[in-house]
This record gives C-alpha cells, structure tokens and sequence, in this order.
C-alpha cells in the first residue's frame, strides 16, 4: 500500500517542541539596538512591527509559553549572539547587513516576557537560519523531537528560515502567525501565503486547544 503523507498531523507531546525564534531584547524591546541607529527615521520604520509585537505577537507567545509547558513540551529559543567579543565569528550577511549582538549583552537576552525556565534550552546562533550556525538539529534530535512548532521575528527572515530549513531535515513544522511580526502587514501576510507550502499553519487559540484535547 503506498504511503500517505502530510503535514496536518497533530501534536504528539512526546516528540514535540516549541521554539522561540530571536524573541530577545535586540530585536524586540523597545531600547533594543536594532531600534537606535537612524533617530526619527527608524522609529517610523519600527512603528508598525513594534505595535504588533506588544500588542498582538507578545501576548500570544506568552500564552503559547504557559500552554506547552502546562501540557509538559520541551520550550526551547534561539538569540543572536556573537560567539566572540569583536563579533569576527558572524556570518558574512549579517557583517553586510550590520547585525551585531555583542557577546553576553543585555541584547542577546531572551525578551522578559517569555523568560526562560531554568531548564529549557537557549541556543545562540550567528546566521538567519538557527540550523545553519548552530547544533541545534543533534539538540532536537537528542530530545526525540520530530514536531516543531515555531514563532517569533522576524516573520519573513528568520522564521521563514527556520521553517524551511526544518522541514528539508525532516520535521513536522507548525507556524503560528499571530505569534510572529515583521515590518509591515503587507509583509506579515506575504509570508503567511510562502511559507504555507512548507508547514501546517495554527493560530493560538487553535493550537492551545489542540494542546487541552490532548490525552493526559
């Protein structure tokens, strides 16, 4: 019988996880570095990404945070973080592009919002793709993970690379949108619509309902 495949498969909590992409002060908190070059000029750019994140993207990573863990799914997050003081060690786009997260900075710190346990897992990471410049496949693998669910910024950079990057390693990847931001809503819904080839899309509340309708 010839096998049937899909990504509409449910979480099992056994080989789940939940990763957390870039959610930390640089990126995300209003004094993070990515927000103080260019004066009133990048705080207009910032505007509406910022307005998603604190209103809607925040709160629902918050809520997603408490429901894996209450459900007992292993939470891990990846930071961009230099692995050298000076910042030599970071891949050649982010040397072009100017993103530099110096080394045990208060800017490479997972957001307050959504804290770390003293036993989950942080991964530092140096490229747009955590799978890229980092162990964090012989990580999951370790933990049996075959299920990723990802959020987090920026929604059309590092998500989406996260996702796909996931799936050609063979996992099962679930995006929530409302859980992501990127600069602009004509952004946010373009990545939405490309990513939707490579993974099964959940909103929180769907997905924390999954979550309460699993067996305990």
């Amino acid at each position: 019988m010839t096998q049937q495949w899909s990504r509409e498969v449910s979480l099992d909590p056994r080989q789940s996880a939940l990763l957390f992409v870039d959610v930390q002060n640089y990126a995300v908190h209003r004094d993070g570095a990515e927000f103080k070059e260019g004066g009133g000029a990048q705080a207009e750019r910032f505007a509406y990404y910022l307005e998603r994140l604190e209103r809607v993207a925040l709160p629902n990573m918050t809520r997603l945070q408490a429901g894996f863990r209450a459900a007992g799914i292993e939470v891990l997050y990846t930071v961009i973080e230099n692995l050298t003081a000076d910042g030599r060690d970071r891949s050649l786009d982010y040397k072009i592009s100017g993103i530099d997260v110096p080394k045990g900075s208060w800017d490479g710190q997972v957001h307050a919002s959504i804290q770390p346990g003293a036993d989950e897992i942080v991964i530092r990471k140096t490229s747009s793709s955590v799978f890229i410049s980092t162990n964090i496949d012989y990580v999951l693998r370790n933990l049996g993970i075959r299920q990723l669910v990802i959020c987090g910024v920026v929604s059309d950079q590092c998500v989406e690379s996260a996702v796909r990057d996931a799936c050609d390693l063979g996992y099962l990847v679930t995006l929530v949108p409302d859980a992501c931001a990127t600069y602009s809503a004509d952004r946010q819904a373009a990545s939405v619509r490309a990513i939707a080839g490579y993974c099964r899309q959940r909103d929180t509340d769907a997905l924390l309902a999954e979550l309460a309708a699993l067996p305990r």
